[in-house]
């Protein structure tokens, strides 16, 4: 259970990049990677060009870039994915002032991944030490935390349960956030928060959060007591469990006399442009 704490995100100069854990080392997302060194919007559309360029690397590609199921949002999604020395051939193809240094900050990630192997508490510190240079409060880092530890239970509650795909986790994702909220993830991030790419959990307040996490935790207990399988039946519970956290929240606003959902980010607008 402790490996799960581990952070999936990791940050090159305020660019993420989102990462797997194959046969105990860090697989980086090449799109993400390519995103970080160049000065574009499509990292496809290079990764393309620069395969037709280098002949060498399109020989070796099958065997340095590999598809793997990287967490997401919604769920696990398969991404084309490569390890360090992978990512350094692949660096080569790179016409980036950027390249060097990230070679460094690439050699220190993979690093502390063998450290973590040995103490996985390291991930979680790293985790709360990342958030806290991003300038949020320790209150909000352990209530995020503990988030991440209900969402990976409910997540292997799915997998075990019968969603493999990536749009049957996004698909009971936004069944808990409709009842729970009343909007979809994508729906409150484009429409409430005004994000696009962003981690919505990482711009909710305290209750946002804390809404999230009962309507998730609800929806695993459901999923054991009724040893629920099948898609029909985890999106019925999904919703069941949504709904025990709206009710919540519905029963707090009529007492505040405000809604707990904010279109303000919480992070405050300083911090958020340093991050």
């Amino acid at each position: 259970m402790t490996e799960k704490f581990i952070n999936k995100i990791a940050i090159f100069q305020k660019k993420e990049i989102r990462r797997a854990i194959y046969k105990n080392e860090w697989w980086f997302v090449v799109e993400d990677v390519v995103l970080a060194l160049i000065d574009s919007s499509d990292p496809k559309q290079y990764i393309q060009r620069m395969k037709q360029r280098d002949v060498e690397l399109t020989k070796g590609w099958v065997r340095i870039v590999h598809t793997l199921e990287v967490p997401t949002e919604g769920g696990k999604q398969k991404m084309l994915c490569s390890n360090t020395e992978g990512l350094f051939r692949i660096i080569q193809s790179i016409t980036s002032p950027k390249a060097e240094p990230f070679k460094r900050w690439l050699a220190k990630v993979g690093y502390e991944r063998v450290q973590e192997i040995d103490d996985p508490e390291l991930g979680m510190k790293r985790t709360r030490a990342l958030y806290r240079a991003k300038g949020y409060p320790d209150d909000w880092i352990e209530n995020r935390m503990r988030g991440i530890v209900i969402r990976e239970e409910l997540t292997d509650e799915w997998d075990k349960r019968g969603a493999k795909q990536q749009k049957d986790y996004a698909i009971l994702t936004a069944e808990i956030s409709k009842a729970a909220f009343g909007v979809t993830p994508s729906q409150y991030k484009k429409l409430i928060k005004g994000i696009k790419r962003e981690n919505l959990r990482d711009h909710m307040d305290d209750f946002e959060l804390i809404f999230t996490m009962l309507g998730e935790r609800s929806t695993s207990e459901i999923h054991r007591n009724e040893n629920s399988k099948g898609l029909n039946k985890l999106k019925s519970d999904a919703k069941a469990g949504g709904d025990i956290a709206g009710g919540a929240r519905k029963k707090l606003e009529r007492r505040l006399g405000r809604s707990v959902v904010s279109k303000d980010n919480f992070l405050p607008k300083k911090k958020r442009l340093l991050s």
